[in-house]
């Protein structure tokens, strides 16, 4: 290969950030080569299998204390998107989820809503919470108690809270989003949210490798940083995996504008750029599981396969994606006739990859031995 440091990533060998720098650089016109490393790692370790999780999505509460230019999940108290899922409501979700046979429940909240909204606070205490983790903790359990397996996504949860919810979920997710400061700077996108600090992501994501506690975490592209900050945020996500082994997949999302947003008139992430900060994830860890949302790029997705993905993340036949509602989840049976096109193998997992089962309590794996097979993923008859 033209780009030495390239040579060094198929060889084995770990490569530097200053490499990075370099791959980026010699590879920016023609992005080829990139694709070939990427592709080949991603074969080595990853071998011809390419996952999925059946999941059903429960919209919490959408309330949310931080404003995001580019978020159009939050709801304000009376817009017709504000969702106060009750108790029942997950039963009866939960329940149709297990009858569609999907595997994972989706909890996801915005960034503790009862700090700053007093309807929330209210509601919660009606229901007998005090704060929406708690809360989470209660959903938790009846999913579990209806067959399905939570995976939560509850912004910067403490320490103590995500350890009450180890207990139920087989997996938790934070995005980091990005590490640069510069991202919360005036006329930035994250200016008004400070839950999404890059010091108190990273905690959370600490926090999570000293639980054990299988966790997701990813970047967002797109949304104003430079390539050079995307780099240094998968580099922040390595250093802490290196130290507890505990992140299961790094998720890239790309960026898409939304017309109730600040940042309506931003163009999205151009797809070569976005394909190249994928191919760049796979270099840095070559191990790790690399998803993109499919739904996301609903014309071009099966060609992220090129770029070294081994995972298209959780696809609802239930539910919609309410944190990006205008883009529909494309039909099982499309995607994997894409990625057998493609020359892979589709196959369904749980809310925790197989290498990390080891870290969920033990009475979560048990209930999953039923619908499991012998490498750990869900049995082909069941999520059919």
């Amino acid at each position: 290969m033209a780009c030495e440091p390239l040579n060094h990533v198929l060889d084995g060998k770990e490569i530097s950030k200053k490499q990075i720098y370099e791959i980026l650089e010699s590879t920016k016109n023609n992005p080829s080569e990139l694709y070939y490393a990427s592709s080949t790692i991603r074969n080595k370790f990853k071998s011809n299998t390419v996952t999925f999780s059946k999941k059903a999505f429960f919209n919490m509460i959408n309330l949310c204390r931080d404003f995001c230019g580019y978020c159009t999940y939050k709801s304000e108290p009376g817009e017709q998107k504000l969702s106060l899922m009750n108790k029942k409501d997950i039963r009866v979700l939960a329940e149709l989820a297990k009858k569609h046979h999907c595997t994972e429940a989706l909890f996801v909240t915005g960034e503790r809503p009862e700090e700053k909204y007093n309807i929330a606070k209210q509601w919660l205490k009606e229901n007998g919470f005090v704060s929406t983790a708690e809360y989470l903790a209660h959903a938790s359990e009846i999913a579990l108690e209806a067959g399905l397996f939570p995976h939560t996504n509850g912004g910067n949860l403490t320490k103590s809270e995500m350890n009450s919810l180890r207990k139920t979920n087989a997996s938790i997710g934070v995005m980091l989003e990005n590490s640069s400061e510069r991202l919360s700077e005036k006329n930035m996108p994250h200016v008004l949210a400070p839950s999404k600090n890059p010091k108190e992501r990273l905690k959370v994501l600490q926090n999570s490798g000293e639980l054990s506690i299988p966790t997701t975490t990813g970047v967002l592209v797109g949304i104003g940083e430079t390539p050079y900050e995307l780099i240094e945020s998968l580099y922040a996500i390595r250093e802490i995996h290196d130290r507890y082994g505990h992140i299961q997949e790094i998720i890239l999302q790309n960026f898409q504008p939304k017309d109730d947003t600040l940042m309506r008139n931003t163009p999205s992430a151009e797809e070569e750029y976005f394909k190249t900060m994928v191919a760049l994830a796979r270099i840095i860890m070559p191990e790790m599981n690399i998803q993109i949302p499919p739904n996301l790029s609903p014309n071009s997705y099966q060609y992220f396969l090129d770029a070294g993905i081994n995972d298209w993340g959780g696809i609802s036949p239930l539910t919609a994606d309410y944190v990006n509602p205008e883009f529909k989840w494309p039909e099982i049976d499309f995607i994997e006739k894409y990625t057998k096109d493609a020359g892979f193998d589709l196959k369904a997992r749980f809310p925790v990859y197989p290498e990390m089962m080891k870290m969920i309590p033990s009475e979560l794996y048990q209930k999953m031995i039923p619908i499991m097979n012998k490498d750990g993923l869900v049995i082909e008859d069941y999520w059919r």
